[in-house]
C-alpha cells in the first residue's frame, strides 16, 4: 500500500481500517505513545512491592508493548522521586553493590489511583473510535 499505510481489521465487524506501519512498535509514534504510559506502568508495579529499577524493567518487560529500557525507566523513577510519588532507600545486596529500592508514597497512590481512572477513560474511548462506533 501506499504511503506506509497497511490494511488491518480493527472493528469487530472485520471492516478493514487503515493502520500505518510506522505506528508499529519499535517506531517513533509506538515510542512517545508508551512514554506516556510507562509512568503509571511504573506506579502500577510499586504498588504491588517495592522493587529495584531492574526489578520494575523486568516485570514492565513482560508486556512487549510497553518494551522498557534503563534509558526510559531511570529518568522516570528520579521525576517520580523529585514528586514525591515514590520514596527510596538503598539496600545491601547479596552478589554485588548495594541496590537502590523504590516504594510508593500516600502521594504516589493518589497518582496512581487518578491514572488509572484517566487511563480507562481514554483507553476506552480510543477503542471506541477505532472500531467505528
Amino acid at each position: 500500500m501506499a504511503g506506509g499505510a497497511a490494511r488491518v481489521s480493527m472493528r469487530p465487524d472485520h471492516v478493514a481500517c487503515y493502520a500505518r506501519i510506522d505506528a508499529m512498535p519499535g517506531n517513533d509514534r509506538a515510542v512517545q505513545l508508551r512514554k506516556g504510559v510507562l509512568e503509571l506502568g511504573i506506579l502500577a508495579v510499586l504498588d504491588r512491592e517495592e522493587c529495584y529499577a531492574i526489578e520494575i524493567i523486568e516485570r514492565l518487560g513482560a508486556y512487549p508493548a510497553l518494551a522498557p529500557t534503563p534509558g526510559t525507566v531511570y529518568p522516570l523513577l528520579a521525576r517520580l522521586d523529585k514528586a514525591g510519588l515514590v520514596a527510596t532507600r538503598w539496600a545491601e545486596s547479596s552478589g554485588g553493590p548495594p541496590r537502590k529500592y523504590y516504594r510508593l508514597t500516600e502521594e504516589g497512590r493518589a497518582s496512581l489511583s487518578e491514572g488509572a481512572v484517566a487511563w480507562v477513560a481514554l483507553s476506552s474511548a480510543m477503542t471506541k473510535i477505532l472500531a467505528g462506533e
